[in-house]
């Protein structure tokens, strides 16, 4: 959209909120994949894109950065982070470890107006998984286990996971759209039900087991992915 597209939008006046909208375009090219990782970001060139000056570019691209989707070189150059498959094995250990204990806490912990938010989050989920929405189901994703880290009343916990998840989303793009494409894949179904099941029982073991299988699941799918679709030349973990 371009600013003047922007602007008659609203009646002509200044858009008010330009940090957002460019910070939301660049998050959603990031998270599908249109924007690859390792592209290069030049705040030049971002502000002749959105026709804005570089002081709101520069504001949605250090709140990119914050969540792990940009990174600044020491040479100054900003590129979207670059994902070393080396790497996926730290990562889903990392994920694993918190996503067992915030399931656990909100097993513990949650209340009844934490049993709604995640009830409704997972219905979102459901609606976008039932429409084939890619895009729409890595975010539902996120939100829904948000609801859940929210209920395990840890912020210092909610806030290194949402950071994680955060980074896992393109991993996610990239294996919901094969789970719902391939013939030979697993499908996906109600992955959650179990781990909300044992939450709203208040059990805390049975969270922490199902939390573990649901990562074990996700690595799973995602190596799937990478075996049918990266070269034979690439290690696969």
């Amino acid at each position: 959209m371009t600013k003047a597209a922007m602007d008659a939008e609203n009646n002509g006046r200044p858009h008010p909120h330009r940090g957002r909208y460019i910070y939301e375009t660049l998050r959603k090219q990031i998270l599908t994949l249109q924007l690859k990782p390792g592209a290069p970001l030049d705040e030049v060139s971002l502000a002749s894109q959105f026709q804005l000056s570089r002081s709101p570019v520069r504001d949605a691209l250090a709140r990119l950065t914050s969540e792990g989707l940009v990174t600044t070189l020491p040479n100054r150059t900003t590129l979207v982070t670059p994902f070393e498959i080396g790497d996926f094995p730290k990562y889903v250990s990392a994920l694993d470890l918190i996503q067992r204990a915030v399931t656990r806490l909100a097993a513990q912990h949650r209340t009844e107006a934490d049993l709604v938010s995640i009830l409704q989050a997972d219905d979102i989920y459901m609606q976008a998984l039932v429409g084939g929405d890619f895009d729409s189901m890595s975010e539902a994703n996120k939100s829904l286990h948000m609801a859940i880290a929210r209920a395990a009343s840890n912020p210092y916990m909610t806030g290194y996971y949402e950071r994680l998840l955060g980074e896992g989303q393109r991993l996610l793009h990239l294996h919901f759209n094969h789970t719902m494409t391939s013939p030979t894949a697993t499908r996906l179904g109600r992955d959650h039900a179990g781990i909300i099941d044992a939450i709203v029982r208040g059990d805390g073991d049975e969270a922490d087991k199902l939390a573990h299988e649901h990562t074990m699941l996700f690595q799973q799918r995602f190596l799937d992915y990478m075996r049918q679709n990266m070269t034979e030349s690439m290690e696969i973990l």
